[in-house]
């Protein structure tokens, strides 16, 4: 074949109609017209001599050849991207670049608020527009669409790099009226108490949950589920703010994130306490699309966000003490 009579535009194309699988939504996403799309899905199909799409009862399906050649087509825009990349530094003070981060609730509440300030500082028209992790799919982050990934994940694609920001352990928190109180904390007195559950992991819009599930209720339940016990959960969020509010009711108690609970620390209706029985430590991480393990701005972004949770390390460690095992220091992996 001569590849001087390829439109290399037409690898885009295919990148995008095999994403949406509709031609009126990656006409829309690339702002061309439907009948220029369509245009080039005829072209396509005379270059791979393969329909690539075909209409089904449910919507345009990729055939299998499409199928194959997703993943390489997808590699080689990505090293195209990276080639013709610019090399320059980030202009951070005259940027008016918008980043878009999705965070869970944990992550926007504790490391947030420091990485804006830096942001703020160093550019102050750079724009964050912070998403939920219900806003996002793991293809919005690898196609670039979202800049930065923020959670604790329970399987992240391989093609992704990431870094790991920060280990946490688990507190107590409640009410200082609280009945348990009136008693030594031991694990059951815990289990006398009412629960606040509040979780939320990964990618995708959430679906409720089953109290007798104990094995998807996430890992204080799993940690006490291995002990043969079992508590009474009487609220289910998804937002660690609102179960910090929860927990200020008499008769309820929330078991989440020590940095979490150090937002309350000042609280005076409020007291913390380290769980009654271990429950391993969970990992918050950052992830973002190979496509732009190299964009300069996108370098820049990464340093802050590390700067921010290396900040928030130093000032959470006096707290930290009466919540973290003895034991060595949990070796992060390195950045890929």
């Amino acid at each position: 074949m001569d590849l001087s009579r390829v439109d290399l535009n037409l690898l885009v194309y295919l990148d995008v109609l095999l994403r949406e699988k509709s031609v009126t939504r990656a006409a829309s996403y690339l702002g061309l017209t439907q009948p220029a799309m369509s245009n080039g899905l005829r072209r396509l199909r005379e270059l791979f001599d393969d329909p690539l799409l075909v209409r089904t009862s449910e919507g345009m399906s990729p055939t299998e050849r499409a199928l194959q050649l997703q993943p390489r087509v997808r590699e080689i825009l990505a090293q195209v991207e990276q080639t013709v990349q610019k090399t320059g530094s980030f202009d951070a003070g005259a940027s008016e670049r918008v980043f878009r981060i999705m965070a869970s609730d944990y992550a926007e509440s504790t490391l947030m608020p420091r990485v804006l300030r830096l942001i703020r500082q160093l550019a102050p028209h750079v724009t964050l527009d912070v998403l939920t992790p219900s806003d996002v799919s793991f293809l919005d982050v690898e196609q670039g669409r979202v800049d930065m990934a923020i959670n604790r994940f329970d399987t992240i694609p391989q093609s992704f790099h990431q870094r790991t920001l920060w280990t946490d352990w688990f507190a107590c928190l409640m009410s200082d009226q609280n009945p348990v109180l009136r008693e030594p904390f031991t694990l059951d007195t815990y289990l006398e108490a009412n629960h606040i559950w509040v979780s939320k992991t990964g990618f995708g819009v959430g679906v409720g949950v089953n109290p007798r599930d104990v094995q998807r209720l996430g890992w204080v339940d799993e940690a006490l589920g291995k002990l043969g016990r079992k508590r009474q959960i009487s609220v289910f969020t998804r937002h660690y703010q609102v179960a910090t509010l929860l927990a200020e009711q008499h008769d309820v108690m929330a078991t989440l994130p020590c940095r979490a609970a150090w937002l309350q620390k000042d609280n005076p209706a409020l007291v913390v306490k380290a769980p009654p029985f271990p429950i391993p430590p969970i990992e918050l991480k950052m992830a973002w699309s190979p496509l732009l393990q190299h964009n300069p701005d996108h370098q820049w972004l990464r340093q802050r966000i590390v700067e921010g949770a290396e900040e928030l390390n130093r000032a959470f460690e006096p707290f930290a003490a009466d919540f973290i095992p003895a034991g060595p220091e949990p070796a992060f992996p390195s950045e890929r």
